[in-house]
């Protein structure tokens, strides 16, 4: 038998040379006859590593690391294989000790700053990579950590930038180029976000993630049939990977696809955005069974626009005969109460008792909504009339027309679908209109001190306030926000302005809704860029305005004339 050295130096040869199988076999005869021998133990770690056998790896590397703990390459071959585990905390808890011993080492803060990054801690992460950094500017896992630690601390320009840095310094790093897509995706290039995830792809045709994100990005450009058969390629890499499962309902919703689009919508429950809020509840899920005289819970879920938009369901349920409880976020009790054969509870760990439950999102799946039986487009939600009275004793009088420039600040997407308060300046250009503010929340003020509109939010609690403020309007003009949904729920004629990658339900190059039969749609032609639906808008409003006019003289003619 060869002796260990030789057998070692032909198995590193083999290894340098691409022959993985025979440097394989070559370690494991040296462990065969010495099962503790670091150097072998360290390098068939590393194969089992690079081949995602995590298990070996793990076993491996970490008798490697007991018989020479002194040695930082075969402790951060380790850390990798703890990562790779998915024992983020353990990798982190080993790179800190490293660094104590080694504070100098521009290699152990680097692995430092990347094992926070997968323990969920950014600022951590950014910490370590600066200090990687300052040690050695040209290190480019320091570069990949601190710009993945930026973007998801929503700097994204600074992303970019280290990113950059990171994909220069190592152009094979298919990573690197992945988390620079998404960067450039949030800064709105989508061009040079296209041309890094297809970079990312060939350099790793196995990354899931780079393949779904291209799909998102598809989605948003609404190439839909690339989209879909990009975030099929995840699916086909990791058939559990909620996020492209996610991405690819959008792709199918956005091409009027339901079917495809509302089984694939159920993997939300799964996605690590909304998997804390959907957890499965005690008792049997409703699966469109008859119904009965049994009471079914409803559970509200996302943002309250969603709740409003399939309210729509709730007297379906009822009409099955089910005795139905929707617990739902407090600012919607009072309007969702006057449904008629509707318990509304608030939505919380409380839940009074009931047969079977569902999640309000999944009713259209089980109901077989399509884009052309998609229920009440006309409107089914209503104010409260002596509410609505009030209003229209109190409203200037004249074309009413109620604004609102921007959604909820927590809103993943607000950044692009929210308006900069000049963005709607030139609305109000337009003559023979009263302009109502609807905004609430933060940016409510933002119209009484740029725009001279009357900040109304004080007299608006909940939306059912909201709601008799907008039946007693002739038009509201919004964003894509929760306003926009209750006016079109309640049959009043709304202009939604939507930015250039639109939501899944306002569809593609349509300019009404199936959703909403007062509905009409004006959207960005280039992202970020409300030049263009604004003044469509205002451009529509000023005929509409000035034919409102002319139909009131020729209103008031006619009454002189028979006085």
């Amino acid at each position: 038998m060869p002796d260990m050295v030789s057998l070692l130096l032909e198995g590193l040869a083999h290894q340098r040379a691409g022959r993985l199988v025979a440097a394989e076999a070559a370690y494991t005869r040296v462990l065969d006859a010495d099962p503790d021998q670091p150097h072998a133990l360290h390098c068939l770690g590393l194969l089992a590593l690079g081949a995602k056998r995590i298990a070996a790896a793990l076993d491996l590397l970490s008798r490697a690391s007991a018989a020479r703990p002194d040695d930082t390459k075969v402790r951060a071959a380790y850390g990798r294989a703890l990562l790779a585990a998915g024992r983020a905390t353990d990798a982190v808890a080993l790179f800190e000790a490293q660094t104590q011993e080694r504070p100098l080492c521009p290699v152990s803060q680097a692995h430092l700053a990347l094992a926070r990054l997968r323990a969920g801690d950014p600022s951590g992460a950014l910490a370590a990579s600066d200090a990687a950094l300052r040690l050695d500017r040209s290190n480019p896992e320091a570069w990949f950590a601190r710009g993945t630690a930026l973007a998801r601390l929503g700097r994204a320009a600074d992303a970019v930038t280290a990113l950059e840095q990171a994909a220069v310094r190592a152009p094979l790093h298919a990573e690197a180029h992945l988390n620079l897509g998404n960067a450039l995706f949030d800064l709105d290039r989508r061009n040079e976000s296209e041309a890094a995830l297809r970079r990312a792809v060939a350099l790793d045709p196995t990354l899931a993630e780079a393949h779904a994100s291209l799909g998102c990005l598809l989605t948003g450009d609404g190439r839909l049939a690339e989209a879909v058969d990009a975030c099929e390629r995840a699916i086909a890499l990791r058939p559990d990977f909620a996020q492209a499962h996610w991405n690819q309902s959008f792709a199918h919703m956005r091409a009027g696809d339901y079917a495809a689009g509302w089984e694939k919508y159920e993997w939300r429950k799964r996605h690590d955005a909304f998997a804390r809020d959907l957890m499965v509840l005690p008792g049997p899920e409703w699966q469109g069974e008859p119904i009965v005289g049994r009471t079914i819970l409803v559970r509200a879920e996302q943002g309250l626009g969603d709740t409003i938009q399939f309210a729509r369901y709730l007297p379906m349920l009822v009409g099955l005969g089910a005795h139905v409880v929707l617990a739902c976020p407090e600012p919607l009790l009072r309007l969702m109460g006057q449904i008629p054969g509707v318990k509304v509870v608030p939505r919380g760990p409380d839940a009074p008792p009931y047969d079977v439950w569902i999640d309000q999102m999944s009713l259209p799946r089980l109901f077989g909504t399509r884009p052309e039986t998609i229920p009440d487009a006309a409107g089914y939600l209503f104010a409260e009339a002596d509410a609505v009275a009030r209003w229209h004793r109190c409203l200037p009088q004249g074309m009413r027309v109620g604004i609102v420039w921007a959604g909820n600040p927590a809103h993943s997407n607000d950044r692009r679908r929210s308006m900069g308060i000049a963005d709607v300046e030139p609305l109000l250009a337009v003559p023979g209109c009263r302009f109502v503010s609807l905004q609430v929340g933060p940016r409510a003020k933002e119209g009484e001190e740029s725009l001279g509109l009357e900040d109304r939010s004080a007299r608006l609690a909940d939306l059912a306030d909201t709601a008799a403020l907008i039946a007693a309007l002739d038009l509201v003009i919004s964003v894509d926000s929760c306003v926009a949904h209750l006016a079109g729920a309640l049959g009043v004629p709304v202009w939604i302005l939507l930015p250039f990658a639109p939501d899944w339900r306002w569809l593609v190059g349509r300019a009404d809704s199936p959703w909403y039969e007062s509905a009409r749609l004006f959207r960005q032609t280039r992202p970020g860029d409300w030049t263009g639906p604004i003044a469509a808008v205002a451009g529509v409003l000023a005929a509409m305005a000035a034919q409102a006019a002319s139909f009131a003289t020729s209103a008031g003619a006619m009454r002189t004339s028979l006085a």
